[in-house]
């Protein structure tokens, strides 16, 4: 077994690979470059050594300097994480030549799988079931179109090194065909250094669910389960699960079998993905294989209880794999949801800045539900521009889908994260919808449930109720407190008003705080109800975590003026509670006029402008696109939202903007 490993990559997954080799008595090296000096990752490791710049191209991406911190610390192997050099078939090869181990499959079978091409030669060879497309390498947007064509509507066009959801875009017409493979061609180029793309049919409401495979170095392969990815936005996965509710027992079998009679036709030796595209009538057919750790296969780690890193290390060093394919049980259900830095309401564009507050869910198993989390920040870190925006990996386990799920809701609105903007109210609500508690999926779920973006809902029913009963409690806690205070100060006992209106927005609730033996209850509400409302929180916590009721519940409180704004559930607003007299001035205060910015094209996010295509006095259509911002290595198409006359530019190729710079003005 190794004494000392190097983790070739950074951020969370750097952290999650520190962890299992720690356990293992195994010695770290983390790599970072100048934007990650003060990461977790570089902390948690036993040794660190700079790479380089911020840009990954001059650091992470760069093999020579991989090589040359390995010799540097006497790290005997290195792990790659996934993304950067994961699926490199050079960076093995570097590594060998250089008597280092390379923890993941050998190049031939990178080779082979790693390109999106040659793996679908390679399946169809394996006699595994391929969806209809193009296999060669298309030179220009025509082409592209010609073979569009033939195929039939939609298409998806892919970058054949890709990854990530990054250079994949889907067309259903001849534009979006010639549109979409230059985005495609210039994000492969700009995130793997090879624009190659092809073109394959695109299976309408299609679910995506991949086969994890485990390999080792004398022959032996199994398939250990498989997840169900199929909640997904631009082709980035958004929540994953295992098992997948689509699945039977007898469908599980085929595509396991099917995945492994590729990963051995291939000769592959670690950890890796078959991903199928499924219909709902449960017929599959091959996508692409992943030659590496996957971003979400924690889920399966948390149903199988395989470590899937300890694996990899384990057959890297030459052993032979642990676990036959009988010895693979599948126990419960995990759920998994990726919490990116990006604003769900502003068509989630990346957010950067620095993380004031950064309180995640407290890990571990209490009553059969297990909470992890998946992470590479912490408070006071900041997220740049430069790498892909994810924060964390939220993780439960429990007994069945539902408890699950459940148990993710709860997590979810137990995250305190503050500074940037983020995508935990938009999860929470995926969380709350009637079709995905059902399990009724596809890859176009984001879009067709969320069909105009995300808007935060406003509270209605039990959850209005809910807040407004914790936004009462907090607000007579802190009023009992001051007067308190203040009546020591003054030498006698001054009384609280138990009667509070509590607006949510502008919702209205009339309730009585009544203060007892047993705690506090709030009367009122439309029905009169009372509920008992118990926490041990105290002013200043980012979240408020008690019961309402015999509701135990998790509630995001940051403070307003006069107030507090609340985040649960998915639902939002601001809540303020009030004495009747306070109420009567309030209904009669002037609403504040949002300024007029419809003449103007904003930048969305900080980020890098690619491309202007627009001229001072053209007149542009509702839906042209007027510019192109890249932002952590995604490229953003910012388009007309109406007819118009351009009247002036206030950017130009290649300025680098803050959220909501001025781009152009129209007439």
């Amino acid at each position: 077994m190794f004494d000392k490993i190097l983790i070739a990559n950074r951020g969370e997954i750097a952290c999650r690979v520190i962890k299992t080799a720690r356990r293992m008595g195994i010695k770290t090296v983390a790599v970072y470059s100048d934007a990650d000096r003060d990461a977790v990752h570089v902390d948690m490791a036993d040794e660190a050594v700079h790479i380089g710049p911020a840009a990954a191209a001059e650091s992470y991406l760069v093999i020579e300097k991989i090589v040359e911190a390995c010799k540097r610390t006497g790290a005997q192997a290195v792990h790659p994480g996934y993304g950067f050099l994961s699926e490199r078939e050079a960076f093995p090869k570097a590594l060998a030549e250089a008597g280092i181990v390379f923890i993941g499959p050998n190049p031939g079978a990178i080779a082979a799988m790693g390109d999106k091409i040659e793996s679908k030669k390679a399946a169809a060879a394996a006699k595994v079931s391929t969806v209809p497309g193009f296999l060669g390498v298309i030179e220009s947007p025509e082409h592209a179109v010609a073979i569009a064509e033939e195929i039939g509507f939609p298409v998806m066009l892919k970058a054949s090194a890709g990854g990530g959801g990054k250079g994949m875009r889907i067309a259903h017409s001849k534009d979006e065909v010639a549109e979409g493979f230059a985005r495609a061609k210039s994000e492969a180029a700009s995130s793997f250094g090879d624009d190659r793309v092809f073109v394959e049919k695109f299976i309408t409401q299609p679910r995506h669910i991949e086969i994890q495979v485990l390999g080792d170095k004398h022959g032996n392969c199994i398939w250990v389960s498989e997840r169900e990815c199929s909640i997904q936005r631009r082709n980035q996965k958004v929540v994953e699960e295992a098992p997948s509710p689509l699945l039977d027992a007898e469908t599980r079998r085929l595509m396991g079998e099917q995945a492994v009679a590729l990963a051995k036709a291939v000769g592959y030796d670690s950890a890796g993905t078959v991903e199928f595209v499924a219909g709902q009538d449960k017929s599959f057919y091959f996508l692409e294989m992943n030659t590496r750790l996957q971003v979400e296969h924690p889920v399966t780690e948390m149903i199988t209880g395989i470590d899937l890193v300890e694996e990899m290390i384990r057959v890297a060093a030459g052993e032979t794999l642990r676990y036959a394919q009988d010895d693979v049980k599948l126990d419960g259900w995990s759920i998994e949801s990726r919490i990116y830095a990006e604003d769900p309401t502003r068509n989630f564009l990346p957010s950067t800045g620095r993380l004031t507050i950064y309180r995640p869910p407290e890990e571990g198993s209490v009553d059969g539900i297990t909470v992890r989390n998946d992470t590479g920040v912490e408070a006071g870190g900041e997220i740049s521009i430069y790498y892909d925006p994810m924060i964390a990996k939220l993780v439960t386990h429990a007994p069945t889908r539902e408890a699950a799920i459940d148990a993710q809701a709860r997590a979810l609105d137990a995250f305190a994260i503050d500074g940037i903007r983020h995508n935990i109210p938009f999860l929470t609500a995926i969380m709350q919808n009637p079709r995905w508690r059902e399990g009724r999926l596809s890859t176009a779920f984001i879009a067709e449930e969320f069909p105009d973006g995300f808007v935060a809902p406003a509270p209605d029913g039990a959850v209005a109720t809910r807040m407004a009963a914790v936004a009462a409690w907090i607000d007579y806690l802190e009023a009992k407190r001051k007067r308190t205070l203040t009546g020591q100060m003054m030498g006698r006992t001054l009384h609280v008003s138990r009667e509070r209106v509590v607006m949510l927005d502008k919702q209205r609730f009339d309730v009585t705080v009544d203060e007892g033996r047993d705690g506090v209850v709030v009367i009122g509400f439309s029905d009169g109800a009372s509920y008992p409302v118990a926490s041990g929180w105290r002013p200043g916590r980012p979240v408020w975590e008690g019961t309402v009721g015999d509701v135990a519940i998790a509630v995001q409180v940051r403070p307003i003026v006069n107030g507090v704004f609340m985040q649960h559930q998915g639902a939002s607003a601001a809540a303020k509670a009030f004495t009747a007299a306070e109420a009567r001035f309030v209904e009669l205060m002037p609403e504040k006029k949002v300024a007029d910015t419809s003449k103007q094209l904003l930048c969305p996010m900080p980020g890098l402008v690619k491309a202007l295509m627009a001229a001072v006095g053209q007149e542009v259509k509702a839906g042209e696109p007027l510019a192109i911002v890249e932002a952590m290595k995604m490229e953003n198409v910012l388009r007309a939202e109406r007819d118009g006359t351009v009247k002036a530019l206030h950017a130009k190729e290649g300025d680098s903007l803050a959220v909501d710079a001025v781009i152009l003005e129209f007439a």
